[in-house]
């Protein structure tokens, strides 16, 4: 039985690792640190950049897309946007033309056939010839600052990938937004401080970071996540990947708990491809990089085989103490919190609690399934958007 309290204990001090103590963690190795210096100023000699956009029937955000692309304050005859059809079959094409009209800066590449986002970034990449490469998501809608503020690193030769600052401009209390904000926002800081501890931001967030063209890996095929692949291969070459809060940019992310749930699930898949392409980067374990990986998203997710586990071994521990008779309840319990918040959301009740509740349940429940679908073999890398709001 102690093998046991101890493999009960041990589940649940991952997961709170993951969750609590590593963020406070690097709160405390922060001190008075501050992100990299070594920058471009406004004044100076910006370099090139490309911009490199995979789009599929994107029709309701890409106008608002290439208008807060060019509508910046980096110089603009220093961008070049690449924008890459995914054999749409509605009307984005036609507006990405009428916007070529008005913008040479601007390219478009028809693909016949769907192709999937990361091979149509890579063909966008050897389309392109600048030194500096922004990729985006049709979705995401930059400030006039985005750009320069995530290219002004490139001044430091060792940072390899900057990562932007995503926030979400949606707060419908009916939905998961306002719980999605939260975790973005958590999200965000920890990357900062990772990136600012170590030059160890553990992946950027696919909807907008820059990497150097001539770290630019792609992805091994039918890859899903492939940002993520992309962001953390630049660690092997020894290079640093950092988070600027200043390059802020706002995504169109979904209130749909169906949809949003869709896209974890996917995510969680590539989470795991990953995880097979990338164990070379935590060695040595010692390393602020390995640290950061392992806590930050190999034990997250891990969580739902750690909460499950837990779970069925408190079963077998409740001979033991009438303290694992609470332990028990209290699990079952969280658990059937989103069923709660399901049945008040249809009498048009939201409490914020159980809505964060049920947003952590989904999350690792999503996690659990992607766990599964990478398990049985991942056939395809082509995407289907998710529901856009704007």
């Amino acid at each position: 039985m102690i093998l046991l309290q101890i493999l009960f204990w041990l589940c649940w001090l991952l997961v709170i690792h993951s969750y609590v103590l590593f963020p406070l963690i690097l709160s405390v190795l922060m001190g008075q640190k501050k992100n990299n210096t070594m920058v471009y100023l406004k004044t100076e000699d910006l370099p090139h950049v490309d911009i490199l956009l995979a789009v599929y029937n994107e029709e309701v955000v890409i106008d608002k897309k290439i208008q807060s692309t060019f509508e910046t304050n980096y110089p603009l005859d220093r961008i070049h946007f690449y924008i890459g059809s995914d054999n749409s079959t509605d009307a984005s094409n036609a507006i990405i033309e009428r916007y070529q009209e008005k913008y040479p800066q601007l390219s478009l590449t028809i693909f016949a056939g769907r192709t999937g986002k990361p091979n149509i970034i890579n063909q966008l990449v050897e389309n392109s010839s600048s030194p500096i490469l922004v990729l985006t998501d049709a979705n995401v809608f930059f400030y006039p600052e985005t750009i320069y503020e995530l290219v002004k690193h490139y001044k430091n030769e060792e940072i390899a990938v900057v990562g932007g600052n995503l926030i979400n401009e949606h707060h419908s209390k009916e939905g998961i937004a306002v719980q999605e904000n939260e975790y973005l926002k958590r999200e965000n800081q920890i990357k900062y401080q990772e990136g600012v501890l170590w030059g160890a931001m553990i992946g950027a967030f696919g909807g907008c970071f820059a990497i150097r063209r001539e770290e630019y890996n792609p992805a091994p095929k039918n890859h899903i996540v492939d940002d993520f692949y992309i962001s953390m291969s630049v660690f092997k070459n020894g290079k640093k990947a950092i988070n600027e809060l200043a390059a802020v940019y706002y995504e169109d992310i979904t209130d749909k708990i169906k949809e949003e749930f869709r896209r974890k699930v996917r995510i969680s898949i590539g989470n795991f491809q990953n995880l097979g392409s990338l164990t070379s980067i935590l060695w040595p374990l010692t390393s602020g990089l390995a640290f950061s990986f392992i806590s930050h998203k190999i034990l997250r997710w891990l969580a739902p085989v750690f909460i499950i586990t837990a779970l069925l071994v408190n079963l077998f521990l409740l001979p033991v103490h009438d303290f694992y008779k609470l332990t028990f309840i209290g699990q079952l319990a969280l658990m059937i919190v989103p069923f709660i918040d399901a049945v008040l959301k249809k009498i048009n009740i939201h409490l914020s609690l159980l809505r964060f509740i049920s947003h952590f349940y989904m999350m690792n429940l999503a996690l659990l399934i992607g766990l599964v679908n990478y398990m049985t073999g991942v056939k395809t890398n082509i995407w289907k958007p998710t529901e856009r709001n704007t």
